[in-house]
Order: C-alpha cells, then structure tokens, then sequence
C-alpha cells in the first residue's frame, strides 16, 4: 500500500524540544523542510483497515511527534498520511543514506526489501499480473502460514492421484495380453517418461516460487502465452476426460460386479447385450456426473475432506493384493475355469449346466420277468445322457462345425489362481493379442484344428483387438497425477524442496507397485483368466479381485470408492486449472470463464467442465476414453520436458533452481518419450491432440498476448535473433535476396498526430508484411525535458502500425534541429544485418507558399543523406491521393519511366505492388526516352528481352525526344523562378518572428528579436520527415538575439534599416532585381523538366500511379529552391507520382 510521507527535517535544535504531542501543525512551530514522499506498507501482520481513514487538514488525527533530547541533538519520528503504523524515520531517511534519499520511493532501502520478502504469502514478487489482484485498500484477512510438509502435502496427494482405475479393471488384462515381459517394458517406458517429466518439472518448480496454479503456471511462465495457453487447454481437456474415465470406471464395477441387477437395459440376445452395457454406462456415467458436479458445486470441503478416505480405500485395496499374492503360494482361492478344449467357458454357463458333456442319473428299467400283478417295482440302474451344453452346441440353430468341435475336444476344469508357486508364469511371459471377435484360448495348449467363432457360443471372445500399441495408450493414464503436489504449492511449508521429493519418491513408489503387480498376476492367475477382461471365466468377478485376501469384496468396494474419489478430484481441478486460463486473459473468448461465485469458486468453469465429461461418459467405453486423456497428458509432459531443456541450454540468468539433479539430456530424453509414446499409443488422436494446440497456439498469436512472462520462448527467440544477425553480418546480401528494407519517416503535428498516414498505407503495400520496417519521427527538443513527448509519440506511431496492419518497429528520436535528428536515424537505425536499404519520405506539400524555408531545406539535407548512405530513396507525391488498403482497384496501368538506370529498383517496385490486392489486377506499362542518336526500335527489342529474362510482364515503349530549340515559356519560367528566390532571399521572414511581431504590436510593449537578414541556419522549426515544432521557448541562440523597446521612432529606424540593407529601398533597387539575367545551366535544366512533363503528361495521365526516375540535388548548396521548382516542373499534371532514386546497386538480376 503506497502512502505519503511527510519527513520533518528542523534547521534549529531548540526548536525541537517546543514541538508537543498534540501539536495540531508541525511546520509552524519548526522552521524545518517537508520532504514529501511515498513508500510502500510493508506490514502484513496488521489488517490495513486500522489506516484506512483519510488525514484531513491535518486536524481530524493530531500529528505525533516524539522528541528525544541528549547530546543536544534530537530525533524526531516520522509523520505518515494513511499509514497503519508509526516508523522511525531512519527507516525511510537515514543520514548515513543521505546520497540516495531522492531516489528512496523507487529504490527502497535493503531493509525494507527484506522485510517485505519475508512477509510473503502466496503471491511472486515481481510478477505484475499477480500484485494487481491486490488493491489499494483491499481488506484482507491474515492469512495463515503453509503448514504441510513433504509426505501429507505432495507425496500422498500424488498416490491419490496416479494410483487409479487402470490398476484394478485393466492391468490384469495388459499382462494377459501383452505377456509379462511387454507388460513390464509398457510399465517401465511410462514409469521412466513420468520420471524425466518430473525431474524437469523439479527444476522448473524450484527456480522460484510458484504460486497455486501448478503445471499451468510452470508452462506458461517458462514456455510463453502461446504456448501456456495451447498446453494449458489440453491439461484441462485431459483433466477433464480423466473424470469421464474414472466415473466410467466407477459405473462399470458397479454394474458389473457390484449390483449387476442395476442395470435399466437388459438385451435377451448375446448381440445385444454389448450395446445394452454402453447404454447403461450412458445413463448411471450421466447420473454420476450430475451428482459429483452438484457435490462440487455445494462445496470443495468436502471433496478435500473425503480424499483421505478414497486415499485409504487405494491403500487397503493394494495391500489386499500383495497378501492375497502370498497367501495364493500356500493356498490358492478355488475359482474354477471350465474349459472346452482350450478355449474357456462362460463362468455362468459352466455354473448353470455344469462342466461335462454327459450327465448321470438313475433311469427305471423294465423286468421282463416281473409278475403280472405288478408287486415288483422296476430296479434303478445309473444311466448317463447328454448334458445341457450339448444342446448349446449343438443344437439345430448352430453350424455342424460348432459341434463338431464340441464333440472332438474336452470339458476339463483349471484353477483360475494357481498360485505364486504354480509355475504359470513361464506361460504368461510371452504375449497373446487377440483380434475383436477372437475366442479366449489357453496358451499352452496346440491350436484346435476346427476354428469358429460365434457370438452365440458361451464362450468368452475378445471386444478389442489388441496389440502394444493399444495397450500403452490404455495403460498411460495409470501414471498420471504427477503433478498433484505442484498444484498444491501454495499449502506447502517449503514448496521447493517438498515438490521434488514428494513427486520423485511418489513415482518410485508407484513404479514398483506397478512393476510388482505385474509380474505377480503372471505369476499367480491363469493365463487365459488374465485375458478375460470381466471376468466372465470366473463367475463374473473381478480379475484382480479373485487374488485379494480375504475376499474379493475388499477390492471391489476399495477400487469403488477410489475411482469416485478420483472423478471427484478430477471435477475439482479441472475448472480451477480453466480459470486460472481464463483470468490470464490469453484467450478473449475464454474470459467469461475467469468468474464465479462470491467465494472465487469457478461456477460457470465448473458447468463447461461437466458439459465436456459428459462427451467422454457418452463415449461410454474405458478402453476409448483412456488414449484420449492420454494424448493430452502426454503433450503436457512434453511441454515440461521442452520448458526445462530450453531454460538450461540458454542459460538465463534467472535460471537457477535448488534442484540441482537435472540435465538437459534427460529433459530432451523424456520429451522424445513423450513424443513416441504420443504417435505409438494412437497416432490419429496424437494428430489431433497436435492441431488442437496448434489453433490454439496460432489463435492467442493472432490476437497478439500482451503478456510478459520472461519465458523460454522469448530467451529462444533472443538467441535464434542473435544467431542470424550474425549470420546476415558475414556479407552483403546477395542481388537475388534484395528487397526493401524500408524506413518510413513520418512528420507529427503538435498534437501528435500522423500528418501523412497514407505514407504507412504504401509501405504496407510494398512490403505485403515482408521484410523489415521502420517507422521513424524526429522531435525538435531536448531530450531530458521532451522524453514523456517521445514515449507519447511512439504510442502513436504503434497504433498506427496496427491499424494499418504494418509488422515492424518504430523509432522516435529527440533532437535540436529535425535535419540532424533525421540524418541520425537514417545512420543508426537497425542492427548489424537488418538494417534499412530504402527510405520512403514525404513531399513537403505547399512548399512554395510556406513562409519557413526549413521545410523544403530539410528535404533536400535528407536526399543528400540517403544519397551519401547509398541508401534507395522513395518520395510519393500527391499521398493523399493514394489508395486505402480497402480500396482495391479493378483496372488501369503502373507507368515506369525508365530514364537513367538505378540499379533496377524501378522494374522491382511495380512487382512488389502488383503483390498486393490493392494495385493486383493493374497493369504494368514501361516507357523509356531515346535521343536522336538513338535506334529506338532496337531500343524497343532490347528492352522486351531484358523484361523476359526478368520473368515481369509489361508493355514496352520507347518515346523519342527530338531536339528542340528552347522554348519562350521554359525561359520566362526559368526567369520567374530565379526572381522569385531572388526576392525571398531579401525579404524573407521567418513565421515565428512573424507572429513574435504581431504579439508586439498588440501588446506594445514586447520584446523584439532581430534575425540575420537571409540566415537559413538559425532555427530548424519543421522537417519534411516528421517532426513538430518545440513548444516553448525560442530555438536560436541567445547572442542572436537584440531586444528593443517597441515605439514608433524605432520601428520607422528599422523599417528603413531592412530597406537599405536589402538594396530595395528605391525603386531603381526593385528595377535592379527585375532586370536579372536568367542562369543558362538553369534554363538547360528547366527545359529538360518542361519537355519530360509534356511527354510524361502526354502518355500517362490516366495511369494509375507514374514512377519516375528522381534527380540529385544540386552540388552548389544555392540552387536548393531552384532543385525544388524543377521537380515541381517535371510532375506537373500527374496525380500519383513515385520519385525514385535508387541506392547505387543492383537490386534486380536475370539469373536464377
């Protein structure tokens, strides 16, 4: 909180001891100096409310003074306005500090920095976008300080989440198939990618404080806006379809092994019943979803209250396994397999028709013997008959082939759990993938010599066709939730040193507990059991919970409650991580997400959440959901892993985290991991995933992220930027990569503003967003006093830009006279290889009736600049006549006329119009001028080859000048012309001694300043290349300057005092100026300008813009206002003109 500080610094010791408690005014009892100043609160301890009421006049609270006598000096306390306590002054002031007091509010005192830093909270220190969220005079809560530690603040919160549903539904199932040699390579690559991921995200979690939003911040922070906001929406997306999955995982052990009579769709039909299951998982995942969003919604306490019991459930469920494992070597759990063959038998049919092909039962024989009145019954004789499975098989609806198998193979009975010291992990070492529709087999046994496959059979077919790559993008999501003591940063005791251990030894644990349970399921359970997805081998339970001890129930409740747990978690997170998205205000359409209810909690974040697991939970298949969440996940982590190694290779300065066990190659490593597993799992959803973050990416680009973050990408850029600079600084650019580096030098008015905005339009236009640009003004002033003018008119001229839709750079530079400032920039701007080769400049319009001469004078300075830089030099005439980029035209020409060479830029420049829509469907015409010595009509071939071999399509024409004598209106032009720089040169005065002059005159009683009759050196007020004029204050120096006393003996003394000195004080003086012989070299060039205008007029007039070659000013200094009139001359009649005066090298070549 900033607030003004009063210091009382007394001249006199004894009039301190006067000063008393309740002294309403303290400067009026000491002679002393008031300093005012400001610092900032640094107390947090206190609530700022206590200082809230505002200091009125200094009466409504008494100013408290506190003198202290001895050794003859006293000390006084400070007085501060709005304070929420009373600081000695040697806080702030400090005579010991004296040198740096005045810059006290801007460069605090150590002490004060200190303290500050200590006092923090939640919030990084420097980090404008999250200081803003504390408002001057916000009430504020005290806020408590982080308590967890290490294992109940990251390490458990990380089991939470990456212990999760794949280990309990689908990890039995990836070793059956995949074998536990592939299953433990799928295991150990995830495992290994999650490891490097977080190792990286260590160092990036250590190398600063971050704040509550985790992963999103470290991205963002390290990598960009772009790229934050592209990977921040795919964590969310897959946070978001991680709870479709879970709360899928949830419904399908609830209907399938839990309360399997909960189902609303039941299908009679064996077809059916697959479709009946989806629709059932649509319609209790939707319930579900609903539920879990409203319990969200009421309150995130009691989803934080109820993690330690779903984190108890996933610990209990685990141990099951492992005993259940160790109890299996001594006494297997009896679950029955039936087997035809070696292909299983639903455990429902097996139990309900019983695992034989023949049944026995006592049949009554009838006694031929028995006596005729019947007193003997029949005796009973054990007869066996055909059991009902036959009927199944071979019954009239099935094919013979079925019951031909039925008859050759048979029934026979394995244990589903063999046990640890069975031996069956020889025959689950090696994989069995399986194609949707193919029949569970046993492994061990030869294939059968009759195969067929119906769907009507009890047997147990496969509902996915598998393979290594299936598999990994089903099994990765089981590793995820890395990033759960990140997100919890800000509850951490000692963030970075807990995030790194926790997550590290979180991930090792989990690794083992993966790796282990792996291999014991091949070890314990029977293969074509592993296989068997739902269990439909064994009586419809569990797989993994046939092996828990002491009952499977202990599994199915724990597995329950853990993946609602963990859907609860994942509904929890993912609208925080979306707001935190959307307060960062990358993405505009994204901002409505940002609010919520009073509390802060993501209402409106919270609904699209749900709107969007509710796609997933209508997928209605684990197996589909898991490769999507994994795509998402995965480009996170390579994000990270990217993040880390672009941070350590280049080596910025703010890079230095504790965690000090990383390596660049290990982040690249984990990155490739990332990048592999992406394409293995499911190459489709891994392009996908890649062009949602690619629009993304491009979207927030295009938009223009006016943040800083002191990202990666930046540092990247930097580097890459320093690499080619250099690079370009080897040499010259060839003649075939020439093209207009353009610097445009705009003139602003005193108020700012762009005179000729339409300058800008042509550079757009001929550069079509290529290439570099420079956009350029020149102030008159100095610096020190004109440096907040400076930074206004930069502002001005990047509005411009990006309203003209110009990529480029602006430069605005202070300056005495406008002509040094604009041979300043002409000299300095760009750097090393991008450097300017070509400056477009304005025509000083109206040149001749302006009564300051600097005007055209700083026009002709500036040709000559370009000219000694050899630099090409672009002057349009008539801007504002020039099109707007929305006023594209259907039809007419570009004329060149082609008079002397200058390094092609006359044949370049149409090209690179006709690239933009505005000049695209003009057509292109070149004329060139033949003397009478002259073959023009080989002229004419000539310069059609030369066109071919430029591949530029144009028309040809050469315009034959023949010799004239010259005529009586070039020389009474000439002679006007002299006469009229002739009598300028006399009588000249410039505009602010005019209106100095008329302020005299009405106020009688002025100042007069005298200037040197014909100085043209004196004040440089306005430049043809964008300056305006100083305010205040006169710009020629002060010995020039005579100050009279204005009354009329005077002015009479100076009237005739400038007529005598200017010769024309007599008539006979004007009849001596009348009487001027015109220069020849004059009347040479001003013919030569009179017959090209004819031509040029003659053939171009309905053109729709005439580039013409531009001609040097003169060497002689004296002829500049004659230079003028020439070109004037030569562009009379034409409307849009392009003078263009090339740089002196070749911009344009035939070659390839």
């Amino acid at each position: 909180m900033a607030s003004v500080r009063f210091t009382v610094t007394p001249t006199k010791a004894e009039d301190v001891p006067g000063l008393s408690d309740t002294s309403p005014d303290v400067s009026s009892r000491s002679s002393g100096r008031v300093r005012f100043g400001s610092r900032e609160s640094v107390n947090r301890s206190e609530p700022p409310s206590e200082a809230s009421g505002a200091v009125t006049a200094g009466t409504d609270t008494p100013d408290r003074t506190n003198a202290e006598q001895g050794d003859g000096s006293a000390k006084i306390s400070s007085v501060y306005i709005n304070n929420s306590h009373a600081v000695d002054d040697d806080d702030f002031y400090d005579r010991n500090l004296a040198l740096f007091e005045e810059e006290m509010d801007t460069r605090p005192k150590v002490s004060s920095l200190l303290n500050r830093l200590a006092n923090y909270t939640n919030l990084t220190q420097g980090a404008k976008e999250h200081e803003e969220a504390e408002s001057i005079g916000e009430k504020r809560k005290p806020s408590k300080s982080p308590q967890m530690g290490t294992f109940m603040g990251v390490y458990l919160p990380c089991l939470q989440n990456i212990f999760g549903v794949i280990l309990f539904l689908r990890l039995t199932w990836v070793v059956g198939c995949a074998g536990v040699l592939q299953a433990v390579c799928i295991i150990f690559t995830c495992c290994c990618c999650t490891m490097l991921t977080a190792i990286s995200m260590s160092a990036i979690a250590t190398n600063g404080v971050v704040p509550a939003g985790g992963s999103y911040f470290m991205i963002s922070r390290s990598l960009g806006p772009e790229f934050g906001g592209a990977v921040g929406l795919c964590f969310y997306l897959g946070t978001t379809f991680a709870g479709s999955m879970y709360i899928l995982g949830a419904i399908e052990i609830l209907l399938m092994y839990i309360v399997p009579s909960a189902a609303v769709f039941v299908s009679s039909d064996a077809d059916g019943e697959h479709a009946a299951m989806l629709n059932n998982m649509r319609l209790y995942g939707s319930v579900f979803l609903l539920l879990m969003s409203l319990l969200v919604f009421v309150g995130v306490k009691y989803v934080n209250k109820l993690a330690s019991v779903f984190l108890a459930c996933v610990i209990i469920s685990i141990l099951s396994i492992y005993t259940g494992a160790l109890v299996s070597a001594f006494s297997p759990p009896p679950f029955p397999v039936c087997m035809l063959g070696n292909r299983s038998i639903s455990g429902h049919v097996a139990q309900l028709y019983g695992c034989s092909k023949t049944v026995t039962e006592d049949v009554r024989q009838d006694d031929a013997n028995a006596t005729a009145n019947g007193t003997l019954a029949p005796p009973l004789l054990p007869a066996a008959r055909h059991s009902e499975l036959w009927n199944v098989f071979c019954n009239s609806s099935q094919t013979n082939t079925s019951c031909e198998y039925y008859l050759q193979n048979n029934l026979s009975t394995i244990e589903g759990i063999p046990g640890l010291a069975s031996g069956v992990i020889r025959e689950n070492l090696w994989s069995s993938y399986l194609s949707k529709g193919e029949v569970l087999e046993r492994g061990s046994e030869p294939p059968p010599s009759v195969e067929h496959q119906s769907t009507h059979l009890p047997f147990i077919f496969a509902d996915l066709t598998t393979s290594f790559t299936v598999l990994v993008g089903i099994f990765f999501p089981s590793v995820t939730g890395i990033m759960a003591g990140s997100n919890r940063s800000g509850d951490l005791k000692d963030a970075q040193r807990s995030i790194p251990i926790g997550t590290i030894l979180a991930i090792f644990t989990t690794s083992i507990v993966y790796l282990s349970c792996a291999i014991l399921f091949g070890a314990c359970i029977e293969g074509v059991v592993l296989r068997d997805k739902f269990g439909d081998s064994v009586n419809g339970n569990l797989v993994v919970g046939t092996l828990s001890w002491p009952t499977p129930w202990v599994i199915l409740i724990g597995s329950f409650f853990s993946t609602c747990g963990a859907g609860l978690q994942s509904l929890t997170g993912a609208p925080r991580l979306l707001q935190a998205i959307a307060k960062d205000n990358i993405i505009p359409f994204l901002r409505v997400f940002g609010h919520g209810k009073a509390n802060g909690e993501p209402t409106w974040a919270l609904l699209l959440t749900a709107l969007i697991a509710e796609l997933g939970v209508l997928i209605a298949s684990l197996d589909l959901v898991a490769p999507i969440l994994s795509m998402f996940f995965l480009m996170c982590y390579l994000f990270v892993n990217l993040a880390c190694a672009l941070q350590t290779l280049l080596r910025t300065p703010n890079w230095r985290p504790r965690f000090s066990y990383y390596h660049w190659t290990l982040s690249f490593l984990g990155m490739i991991i990332c990048l592999v597993l992406m394409f293995i799992s499911s190459w489709h959803y891994a392009i996908v995933a890649m062009v949602i973050a690619g629009m993304i990416y491009k979207y927030i680009e295009y938009h223009g992220a006016e943040k800083e973050w002191g990202d990666g990408i930046r540092g990247l850029s930097l580097s890459a930027a320093r690499f080619a600079l250099l690079r370009l600084e080897e040499g010259p650019p060839h003649t075939k990569n020439w093209r207009p580096q353009v610097l445009v030098l705009l003139k602003l008015d005193e108020d700012a503003h762009v005179k000729s905005p339409r300058l800008l339009t042509f550079a757009s236009q001929l550069k079509a967003g290529k290439g570099l640009t420079i956009v350029g003004t020149v102030i008159s002033g100095n610096f020190l006093h004109s440096y907040g003018e400076a930074l206004a008119a930069e502002q001005t001229l990047k509005h411009l830009m990006e309203k003209e839709r110009v990529k480029g750079f602006c430069q605005c530079i202070v300056a005495q006279k406008p002509r040094e400032g604009i041979s300043h920039m002409i000299q300095s701007s760009g750097l090393g290889g991008m450097r300017h080769n070509t400056v477009v400049m304005g025509w000083p319009t109206a040149w001749r009736q302006s009564e300051d001469p600097q005007s055209w004078k700083t026009f002709i300075n500036t040709v000559r600049v370009t000219t000694a830089a050899h630099l090409a030099l672009l002057v349009p005439k008539n801007i504002s006549l020039f099109p707007s980029n929305s006023e594209p035209w259907t039809e007419g020409t570009i004329d060149v006329w082609w008079i002397v060479h200058d390094g092609g830029m006359l044949m370049l420049l149409p090209f690179l119009l006709r690239q933009h829509k505005v000049w695209r469907k003009c057509g292109m015409r070149i004329f060139t001028v033949a003397q009478m010595e002259d073959n023009s009509i080989q002229m004419k071939k000539d310069l059609a080859t030369f066109l071919y071999h430029l591949r530029i399509d144009a028309e040809v024409e050469v315009v034959e000048m023949h010799n004239s004598d010259i005529s009586a209106y070039t020389y009474e032009r000439t002679l006007m012309m002299e006469q009229r720089s002739q009598m300028l040169r006399q009588m000249r005065l410039s505009k602010s001694d005019r209106e100095r002059e008329a302020q005299l005159v009405k106020d009688r009683n002025s100042m007069l300043r005298l200037t040197s009759i014909g100085s043209d050196d004196d004040d440089d007020t306005d430049g043809a290349a964008g300056t305006h004029a100083e305010r205040g204050g006169a710009s020629a120096p002060e010995n020039s300057r005579v100050h009279m006393t204005w009354t009329k003996e005077k002015a009479q003394q100076l009237l005739s005092h400038q007529l005598n000195t200017s010769g024309c004080s007599t008539p006979e003086g004007f009849r001596d100026m009348l009487s001027i012989r015109p220069d020849h070299s004059n009347v040479r060039r001003m013919h030569t300008a009179v017959k090209l205008n004819e031509v040029i007029v003659n053939k171009s007039h309905d053109a729709r813009l005439v580039l013409l070659n531009m001609p040097g000013p003169p060497r002689n200094p004296d002829g500049d206002e004659n230079y003028m009139e020439f070109l004037e001359v030569l562009t009379e009649g034409l409307e849009r003109v392009l003078l263009v005066r090339g740089g002196g090298s070749e911009v344009i070549t035939i070659y390839s």
